[in-house]
């Protein structure tokens, strides 16, 4: 088992090292942007990358408190689902309505692997799954915000 400090060491050494080696690689659109934290511009919509001790994943969520707007979002992202998928090259897991540990609900798209964050071996494996992701959905994206503008 692994104490809380050495999870977060080995959690920001993670993506500091994950930062530095995107951070060669520009934007769709050239914006200044962050790979770590992808800022969308529309309120409750992220691209999420997590790594944990068993899995790490990718996604596209949607929080918006309101259901019949998340909704209305998750339908709006459905509409570019063939974009996406091309942008992508892989069909990821769509999921309208879930809930995270503490019961707050939202809309994802995601994709997952199994991968130990703690273990340094893992970590190009790591890296190999974020980075060609996070590339296709920033090009994904900078066709698609159009369509959410409307969210914002």
């Amino acid at each position: 088992m692994y104490g809380k400090d050495e999870v977060k060491r080995t959690k920001e050494a993670f993506w500091t090292a994950y930062g530095q080696y995107m951070r060669v690689i520009p934007f769709e659109d050239g914006e200044k942007q962050s790979w770590i934290n992808y800022k969308t511009g529309v309120k409750h919509l992220f691209f999420r990358m997590e790594a944990h001790h068993q899995s790490a994943r990718i996604a596209i969520e949607l929080d918006h408190p309101d259901e019949g707007i998340r909704t209305l979002m998750y339908s709006q992202l459905e509409q570019y689902r063939h974009i996406l998928h091309a942008e992508l090259g892989e069909d990821w897991d769509w999921l309208p309505n879930t809930q995270n540990e503490y019961g707050k609900e939202f809309a994802v798209v995601q994709t997952t692997i199994r991968a130990n964050i703690m273990e340094k071996a893992d970590w190009p494996t790591l890296i190999s799954f974020f980075k060609p992701r996070m590339i296709a959905l920033d090009s994904f994206w900078s066709s698609a915000k159009y369509a959410f503008e409307i969210f914002k």
